[in-house]
């Protein structure tokens, strides 16, 4: 019995409404390049907090500004304006950790006294990292 695929507009349609699921899907889960490897020395957007500190802002997803640069002792507001539970949390040492910010609520920080590179994610979304320059 040979095989015939279907005809008619209704294959296409239900595979390209795959396709179109499919690619939703994989930008839904794209960290958008922006996380991770860099350690610049530049505060790269970062904005000052209300009591005259730094403010880091989370959404989508995300840390605004990934990068930042302190100085020793510096107080770093973080605000979750995302729609999930998030937490600013150093990669090593315990040096700082808000916690977990529920969606709508802030937190703050203390930058360690030494100077150096300390690298920070979300202990609930890993993929969320960052970089803290403290000099």
């Amino acid at each position: 019995m040979p095989f015939s695929f279907p005809t008619g507009r209704a294959p296409f349609a239900v595979a390209a409404a795959a396709c179109a699921l499919a690619l939703t899907t994989l930008a839904g889960c794209s960290d958008g390049g922006g996380g991770g490897g860099s350690s610049s020395a530049t505060k790269s957007g970062a904005s000052p907090s209300a009591g005259g500190g730094t403010q880091v802002t989370i959404s989508n997803f995300k840390f605004q500004p990934a990068s930042l640069t302190v100085a020793p002792g510096a107080k770093i507001t973080v605000v979750n304006n995302d729609t999930t539970t998030h937490t600013f949390t150093a990669d090593k040492g315990g040096s700082f950790d808000t916690g977990d910010i529920a969606p709508g609520k802030s937190a703050t920080v203390t930058a360690p006294s030494n100077a150096g590179a300390f690298p920070f994610h979300c202990m609930i979304h890993p993929f969320m990292k960052g970089t803290l320059t403290v000099k």
